[in-house]
C-alpha cells in the first residue's frame, strides 16, 4: 500500500507525513531528507553545481540509504547518518538546486521505489505521485501560501535559537518554488488523481485530519 504526499517546501508534508505513517503502520519515506544528504555530499566537497560532468561525477560518488532503527528513519551518506546535518537552510536550497538534474532524481528514485515496492509506505516529496509512484493508492498534494510557509520557516528557526530574516526566508521559499515548478526533470504539480489540500489556515493537527480523511475515504472505496 503506497500514499503518496506532494507539495512545496515548509507546507507540513514531512511532519504529516510521519504522523499519519505511525498511525497506519506504514514506514515514512523522506525523499526530500534523501536529496538533502546528496546535497550536503555537493556542499562538503564544494561541487560546481553549474558543471553538469562535474554533477555527474559526483553523483557516482554519492551513496545515499535509508535504514529504520527503533521506528526512526536514519538518513546515510556513504554510510553515516546525517540526521542532524541534513536541515540547514544551505542545504535544502542545493537539494533544490541539484534536484533539476536528471542523473540526480534517476539515482534517488530508484532507491524510493524499490522501497516502495516491498513496504507500506507513506511517501513526502516534489514528485511522488507523478513520477516515483504513478500507482500509489491514495495521492496527496499538500500546499500553502508562501506567506504562511515563509512564517512557519522563521517561527522554526527563532525556537532553534537561530537568527534569521522573514523577508530572506520568504524570498527563498518563492525561488525554491519557481525552480521546482519549472524544471525540466519532474517537475512540482499536482498529480491529475491527487486530492488537494491547503493548509494555509489550518493548524497542524487540523492539517493532519483533513488528510487523515483523504485518506480513510481513499482506502474504504478501494
Amino acid at each position: 500500500m503506497n500514499i503518496a504526499i506532494d507539495g512545496p517546501a515548509g507546507a507540513g508534508k514531512s511532519t504529516v507525513a510521519k504522523m499519519l505513517a505511525k498511525e497506519l503502520g506504514f514506514i515514512y519515506v523522506d525523499t526530500g531528507a534523501m536529496y538533502r544528504a546528496a546535497a550536503l555530499y555537493f556542499l562538503m566537497n564544494d561541487i560546481d553545481v553549474s558543471d553538469e560532468t562535474a554533477v555527474a561525477r559526483a553523483c557516482e560518488l554519492t551513496d545515499v540509504s535509508i535504514r529504520f532503527r527503533e521506528n526512526e528513519q536514519q538518513v546515510l551518506l556513504n554510510g553515516d547518518n546525517v540526521n542532524g546535518k541534513i536541515r540547514r537552510e544551505e542545504v535544502g536550497n542545493m537539494a533544490s538546486a541539484i534536484s533539476v538534474f536528471p542523473v540526480v532524481r534517476q539515482k534517488l528514485t530508484a532507491l524510493q521505489q524499490k522501497l516502495a515496492a516491498s513496504e507500506d509506505v507513506v511517501m513526502d516529496g516534489r514528485d511522488i505521485g507523478t513520477c516515483v509512484l504513478p500507482n500509489a493508492e491514495v495521492k496527496i498534494y499538500l500546499t500553502a501560501s508562501v506567506t504562511a510557509r515563509a512564517k512557519r520557516r522563521y517561527q522554526e528557526l527563532l525556537e532553534r535559537g537561530e537568527s534569521c530574516n522573514l523577508e530572506e526566508i520568504q524570498k527563498d521559499i518563492s525561488d525554491r518554488d519557481y525552480r521546482d515548478m519549472h524544471r525540466d526533470a519532474s517537475p512540482l504539480k499536482q498529480a491529475d488523481d491527487a486530492v488537494f489540500v491547503d493548509s494555509s489556515e489550518l493548524t497542524l493537527e487540523e492539517t493532519a485530519e483533513a488528510v487523515r480523511t483523504v485518506c480513510q475515504e481513499k482506502l474504504s472505496c478501494g
